[in-house]
């Protein structure tokens, strides 16, 4: 990059909060297209935009014969909020997830195209957080990419390399009852007791814990019933979320323990994977997931790396933020993986 630290982090810092200033939460990513464009060109870029939907547009840069390539996504989760800065600290929606990693992969991008390199892309994807649309849709991006050699994509690890990520599972369940007037509930079957103790039942399950992806779990993120307070509900239905292993028998475990009024719905069905060390670089379970399993497809031998700078526990909160210091070494990682895989 031909500059001293304190330019360097004059020109993270500039980067990260202009594209932070764009509200581009899930549905509305294009509305960063315009900070993109104007870095890609600052970094003589081949630009190849592809529309995914209204107002959503996956964006893949090009230098040279690509062996190397750079992913992460452009969406973000809502609420949004300003980005500030605080000493030194980069405070926002997107700081670490991803916009942060945005910048910490273009940055290291420029420094190896200021070392004479080539052989090297960035991808920047729609729809992360909610329909993987962007990495779907980019697989027909391959043409661009046949010499690629590795996937580098960016998520707020700590500056550690995933061992993998766990499953996803989305499951639907529900129970039948029968309504009623609440003053009179024997002349009804309430739905929801069955599946509260369905629920139950389902806690009381230990889950397997994986040396490399971690614990089994599962989330209860809806539960509905009824429709008044003095009727006796019919229906009830609860949706969970797992998080699953290689050979998980989740979803055996929730039929196997359903009452007879329930039934079960599976709306997402999602593998494990894991993901091979890199030599010289420090691996650890995530507990989240990520587009990596649909875009490491783009390499022809599968090889993929998940890293990146900042802590997956301060994404999708208020407090997200990213340091400075914790960008640089983000650009310093990004750096030593595209060398290494470069051959260098």
């Amino acid at each position: 990059m031909n500059a001293t630290p304190a330019d360097l982090r004059r020109w993270l810092t500039a980067r990260l909060m202009a594209l932070c200033a764009a509200e581009t939460t899930s549905g509305q990513e294009d509305a960063g297209l315009p900070v993109l464009r104007e870095l890609l060109r600052e970094l003589g870029a081949t630009v190849v935009e592809q529309p995914v939907a209204e107002g959503r547009t996956n964006v893949l840069a090009l230098w040279g014969r690509p062996r190397v390539l750079f992913s992460t996504h452009l969406d973000t989760v809502p609420p949004y909020f300003l980005p500030r800065i605080e000493g030194e600290v980069l405070i926002g929606r997107g700081t670490c997830d991803a916009k942060g990693q945005i910048i910490a992969q273009l940055a290291a991008v420029k420094t190896l195209l200021d070392e004479g390199r080539e052989g090297l892309a960035w991808l920047g994807v729609v729809g992360e957080e909610t329909d993987s649309a962007g990495a779907t849709a980019a697989r027909s991006l391959a043409t661009h990419l046949r010499e690629l050699k590795v996937l580098i994509n960016g998520e707020p690890t700590d500056l550690k390399l995933a061992t993998g990520q766990r499953g996803a599972q989305q499951v639907c369940l529900r129970c039948e009852g029968r309504a009623a007037h609440s003053g009179s509930p024997e002349l009804g079957h309430n739905a929801t007791w069955p599946l509260l103790d369905w629920l139950q039942r389902l806690r009381e399950q230990p889950r397997p814990v994986d040396g490399k992806l971690g614990p089994e779990l599962w989330n209860l993120g809806l539960l509905q019933a009824g429709e008044a307070l003095n009727s006796i509900p019919a229906k009830a239905e609860a949706h969970l979320m797992a998080r699953t292993l290689p050979g998980s028998t989740f979803l055996d475990d929730v039929r196997r323990l359903a009452p007879s009024e329930g039934s079960v719905d599976l709306r997402l069905d999602e593998p494990a994977e894991l993901y091979p060390s890199v030599p010289g670089f420090e691996q650890a379970p995530m507990p989240f997931g990520s587009d990596a399993p649909t875009l490491r497809a783009l390499v022809p031998e599968r090889m993929v790396v998940l890293a990146g700078p900042g802590s997956i526990s301060v994404a999708h909160t208020l407090d997200e933020h990213l340091t400075l210091t914790g960008l640089e070494a983000g650009v310093g990682l990004n750096r030593r993986l595209a060398l290494h895989f470069l051959g260098d």
